[in-house]
C-alpha cells in the first residue's frame, strides 16, 4: 500500500488520507490577497470547497476563476469584514452556494510604517478594525453557526511574527495581532465543548501587500540577519501548516496553539 492510499496505525489513518478536507468548506477572509489567495489554493487542492472574501469584486472573481480552474468548487462574497451585517450576509450567501461552512480562515490585514507621534485616531482605527475586529466579528458569525450545527470545526487565524515581538515602525499592526493571539487562546478553550479548534499561523517576513512599502533594502537586510533561514518566506510555505489544522484526523488535538512559521526568526537571539 502506497503513502497515496488509507492505511491505518492503530486505528489512525496515514499517507495523504489525514490531510483529505474533501466535503469541507472553507471561507478564507483576505481571500483576495497574496496570503490569504495562497491558503485558498492550498485549501482547495486538499479537497475542500472555498469561498473567496474580501473587498473588491475584480479580485473576487480571479480568485474564484483560478480556484474552479485549478478544479475546486468556489464561489466569491463580497465584505466589509469590520461590518457584522456584511458578514452574515456573507455567511448566508456562502452556505446557500457551498454549504455549512466549518472551516474559517482569518487572513484580512493592512499594516501602516507611520511613525507612532503621527499615528493618528483614523489609521488607528482601520488597521485595528481591519486586522482584530473583522477576525473577532467572523469568529461570532461563523462560530456560532458551527456551535449549532454541532458538528465541529476550525478556526485557523493569522497573526504575525510582530504580535510577540515589539519590531519597529509596525506599532499598531503589532497591536491587533497581539490581539489576534489572544483571541485564539481565548476562543479554543470558549470552543472546545463543542468540538471547534482555534489555532493561529505566525507568520514571519512574507511579501505581501499590506508590507511591500515597508520592505526597504535596509528593512530586508535587517529581517535576514534575524531569520536564520536567511530568506524571506514564500506565501505557499504557509499552506501546509493551514492545511494540517484544518484537518481533524491530522490535528484533532490541536487548539490553542501558536504556529510560528517564521524560518527560525522566533528562534533568534544574538
Amino acid at each position: 500500500m502506497t503513502g497515496d492510499q488509507l492505511a491505518t496505525t492503530g486505528g489512525q489513518p496515514a499517507g495523504t488520507a489525514l490531510f483529505d478536507l474533501s466535503g469541507h468548506v472553507a471561507a478564507v477572509i483576505g481571500g483576495t490577497g497574496v496570503l490569504g489567495g495562497a491558503l485558498c489554493h492550498g485549501l482547495g487542492s486538499a479537497g475542500a470547497a472555498v469561498a473567496v472574501m474580501g473587498r473588491s469584486p475584480e479580485r473576487a472573481s480571479a480568485r474564484v476563476a483560478a480556484l474552479q480552474a485549478q478544479g475546486v468548487q468556489a464561489a466569491a462574497a463580497l465584505i466589509d469584514a469590520g461590518d457584522l451585517a456584511s458578514l452574515q450576509a456573507a455567511h448566508r450567501q456562502v452556505e446557500q452556494a457551498l454549504g455549512p461552512v466549518d472551516i474559517l480562515v482569518n487572513a484580512a490585514g493592512v499594516n501602516s510604517a507611520t511613525p507612532f507621534f503621527e499615528i493618528d485616531l483614523a489609521e488607528w482605527h482601520t488597521i485595528l478594525e481591519t486586522n482584530l475586529t473583522a477576525a473577532f466579528l467572523a469568529c461570532q458569525v461563523f462560530g456560532r453557526a458551527m456551535v449549532a450545527r454541532g458538528q465541529g470545526g476550525t478556526i485557523i487565524n493569522i497573526s504575525s511574527a510582530s504580535s510577540e515581538i515589539p519590531l519597529s515602525k509596525v506599532l499598531t499592526y503589532s497591536v491587533s495581532k497581539a490581539g489576534i493571539n489572544i483571541l485564539t487562546r481565548y476562543l479554543a478553550r470558549e470552543l472546545a465543548p463543542h468540538r471547534i479548534r482555534v489555532n493561529a499561523i505566525v507568520p514571519g517576513f512574507f511579501p505581501a501587500e499590506q508590507n511591500r512599502k515597508l520592505l526597504s533594502d535596509e528593512r530586508i537586510h535587517a529581517i535576514l540577519g534575524h531569520t536564520p533561514a536567511r530568506r524571506l518566506g514564500e506565501p505557499d510555505e504557509l499552506v501546509g501548516t493551514a492545511i494540517w489544522l484544518a484537518s481533524e484526523r491530522a490535528s484533532g488535538f490541536v487548539t490553542g496553539t501558536l504556529i510560528p512559521v517564521d524560518g527560525g526568526f522566533a528562534a533568534m537571539t544574538i
